[in-house]
């Protein structure tokens, strides 16, 4: 289930090619726009996937570039694939669009100070996170929210899982979210999900000192070529989505040089085995 292609994805690759065509024309939005006798709004929301192309989007494109009828069956599988439904979608998540961009990531680097990642929580984890981040949430909605989390964990164990990386200041295993049984089932799993190939957690030491990242949270995604990848940073009152190569580079260098400060993914292993026992009862 969480491996399902995403019509995200699908929707930016779509909007790549639509501007490649376009550009390959030396034409601007507006005369595109012109030529369709729509707006140019939708011109630039289709290139850049914001919204799905219809059939006669397509068809009136494809019509207007002059394209090879293999580029065509290839520009309407694309679109159809685009409006597919997925099993985030149904749960109506606050950050379904992360979860489509994350169901299609070549690798997953996360860097964070106040909580386990969530690819890599407990149920009773996300549970009491839920309680205290979002306490006025609706049964039900907190429920939904529960079994989303949950389901975007079959991504490491799919078939063809991503290169997950994380790092995790040594203070998110030490605050004690749930209470002590449920901290030390949390420790267990991460040690547990240690031993996967593609998983590899870092805990960065109290030792390390002082670091250089002033965000607390972020997520680097990369993505099949030739869609670019992107930078998912949290914010109080909203998330932002980079996708500047600029903006990819600086945050994948202070990923770098937090995983360098961090300790080694054995000595890692070693510290949360250590902890994890202080919450055994």
């Amino acid at each position: 289930m969480a491996g399902a292609r995403s019509p995200v994805l699908r929707r930016r690759e779509l909007g790549i090619q639509l501007r490649a065509l376009r550009n390959d024309k030396g034409w601007t939005v507006e005369q595109v726009a012109e030529r369709l006798l729509v707006s140019p709004s939708k011109v630039s929301r289709l290139e850049t996937g914001q919204r799905g192309a219809s059939a006669r989007d397509i068809r009136d494109l494809c019509e207007l570039y002059g394209v090879s009828d293999e580029q065509r069956q290839r520009l309407t599988d694309l679109a159809a694939a685009g409006k597919q439904h997925t099993w985030w979608q149904a749960r109506v998540l606050p950050y379904s669009t992360y979860v489509s961009l994350e169901a299609d990531a070549v690798s997953i680097s996360d860097y964070g100070l106040g909580i386990v990642p969530g690819l890599l929580q407990t149920a009773d984890y996300a549970r009491a996170v839920f309680r205290r981040t979002v306490p006025h949430l609706p049964p039900d909605v907190a429920r939904q929210r529960l079994d989303g989390r949950m389901a975007r964990q079959g991504l490491l164990r799919s078939e063809n899982p991503p290169l997950f990386q994380t790092v995790i200041d040594e203070s998110v295993l030490r605050r004690v979210v749930g209470g002590p049984t449920v901290m030390h089932a949390q420790l267990q799993r991460l040690l547990e999900l240690s031993e996967l190939p593609r998983v590899i957690i870092r805990v960065l030491p109290y030792k390390a000192g002082a670091v250089a990242v002033n965000n607390n949270k972020f997520i680097i995604l990369r993505l099949e070529p030739p869609l670019p990848g992107l930078v998912f940073v949290e914010g109080l009152t909203g998330d932002l989505y980079l996708d500047r190569k600029y903006d990819i580079d600086i945050y994948t260098q202070a990923f770098d040089e937090m995983a360098e400060l961090a300790a080694s993914p054995d000595d890692s292993h070693d510290m949360i085995a250590a902890i994890s026992k202080i919450y055994r009862t």
